[in-house]
């Protein structure tokens, strides 16, 4: 396992864009003896309706399918996923509720397939799947292999998430200042403008100009989206 983590270490390391991540994870994947890799990352924002990206190899007509069918929306290991962080291993029983797709998706080659999610301290989702099209995935398999396909899926969540993660959340123009990030820690916490006003000593009309020019940089409709987008942006840290 030291060379395996050794290896898919440095080339994340030096990855520089998602496209490079997912190369160095389906290499290690394929290393562990499975011909297809999914990824999937959900950002925390915007939190009525959760950016959804999705990163995989599968055969171009599966993925077309896929989307076509809104398959995500019924699919039972994105629904596992969403409720647990325990792997999961394809089986009749696991898709008897979406047996169609099911069915596709063996036509499609995606006949064997272990999954787990993973959720970080930002809110931000993933979840790793690997597939194969034959060769059942057996206990002596998964005893001798589920240390480093825990571990790929922790890797993985990692690279990506540094990788993709900027590109979907809002960093201002002008930087926050010290005191603007006191005042929206305690927003976030849920004090009034005068209970943050007795917490600083600080003026409540000083309180709301601060909130004004947060709301203002971090390009939000109100005080609440600038709460929710400097959180997530790791400006609250």
């Amino acid at each position: 396992m030291q060379q395996f983590n050794e290896s898919l270490l440095i080339a994340l390391d030096g990855a520089t864009s998602e496209e490079d991540v997912f190369s160095a994870l389906l290499s290690a994947s394929q290393m562990l003896g499975f011909e297809h890799l999914a990824y999937g990352l959900r950002l925390a924002v915007p939190v009525s309706n959760p950016k959804v990206i999705t990163l995989n190899n599968y055969p171009t007509i599966w993925q077309q399918r896929y989307q076509e069918a809104g398959y995500m929306a019924v699919d039972p290991s994105v629904r596992h996923g969403v409720l647990s962080r325990s792997p999961l291993v394809w089986t009749d029983d696991v898709f008897s509720s979406a047996h169609d797709m099911w069915e596709e998706a063996r036509h499609s080659g995606l006949c064997v397939g272990w999954a787990q999610s993973s959720l970080d301290g930002s809110g931000v989702g993933g979840m790793l799947t690997l597939s194969r099209s034959s060769d059942a995935l057996t206990a002596t398999e998964l005893q001798g292999k589920e240390m480093e396909m825990r571990w790929l899926v922790q890797a993985a969540h990692l690279a990506l998430s540094r990788v993709m993660q900027p590109k979907f959340t809002v960093q201002p123009d002008t930087p926050l200042t010290p005191r603007e990030i006191e005042v929206l820690k305690w927003s976030a916490d849920g004090k009034t403008a005068g209970e943050i006003g007795d917490i600083l000593s600080i003026a409540v009309p000083t309180v709301n100009f601060h909130i004004k020019n947060v709301v203002l940089k971090m390009k939000a409709a109100n005080k609440t989206a600038a709460v929710v987008r400097a959180l997530m942006s790791g400006l609250l840290n």
